[in-house]
């Protein structure tokens, strides 16, 4: 999967991000639980917002039962390590995506589609470039990771595809692709785990 994602998506992430990320591991298993639980809330969102389309209710209930499962691992693992639980706040990354969804339909539920997509294909690359430097307890669960985030990024497209124009979605890939290219590759404040270049480094 990850030719298909690195293909879909516009950059790497800097290696910037990652040595950053490896000096801070509290923070990102916090802020790694907290958008497993906010993909689950954006599932469902989607399944009230949108209770006309079987297909859209099918999938994101799976996935926001699988996010939630994840969160109940992360949470175990931040438990297990005696990492104190604290608020922290969002990284712009999301907002920033949400910036672009037109507010008319079938436009923003495509947009929101093919936005949740980059961010399920940009948390599996981010796994992917983590594993190789962590300890084997978390190396191991965040590879286990990648298999079901390729999996959401996959579904996530789909529906976008099934309910839009494929005219359409492809030109809402190549805007929502150079936002997100923006976002990850420029300078950043704080560290999240969907960040750009933290500032600091």
């Amino acid at each position: 999967m990850l030719p298909e994602l690195n293909e879909f998506l516009g950059c790497v992430t800097p290696s910037a991000w990652v040595d950053v990320a490896l000096q801070n591991q509290d923070v990102m298993l916090i802020d790694h639980g907290n958008c497993e639980k906010k993909a689950a809330g954006a599932a469902f969102q989607l399944m009230f917002r949108y209770v006309d389309k079987p297909d859209l209710q099918n999938k994101m209930s799976r996935l926001a039962r699988e996010e939630l499962r994840h969160f109940e691992q992360v949470l175990s693992i931040i438990r297990k390590r005696e990492i104190g639980l604290r608020n922290i706040g969002s990284s712009r990354y999301a907002a920033g995506l949400r910036e672009l969804v037109r507010n008319h339909e079938p436009y923003r539920l495509t947009d929101t589609l093919v936005i949740g997509a980059f961010i399920e294909a940009r948390s599996c690359e981010r796994f992917a470039m983590l594993v190789p430097h962590l300890d084997d307890e978390l190396g191991r669960f965040y590879h286990g990771l990648l298999k079901s985030e390729a999996r959401h990024f996959q579904d996530y497209l789909k529906l976008a595809y099934l309910y839009g124009e494929a005219a359409d979605i492809d030109a809402t890939i190549v805007r929502v692709r150079e936002r997100e290219r923006e976002l990850i590759e420029s300078p950043d404040s704080e560290f999240r785990f969907h960040s750009g270049v933290p500032s600091a480094a």
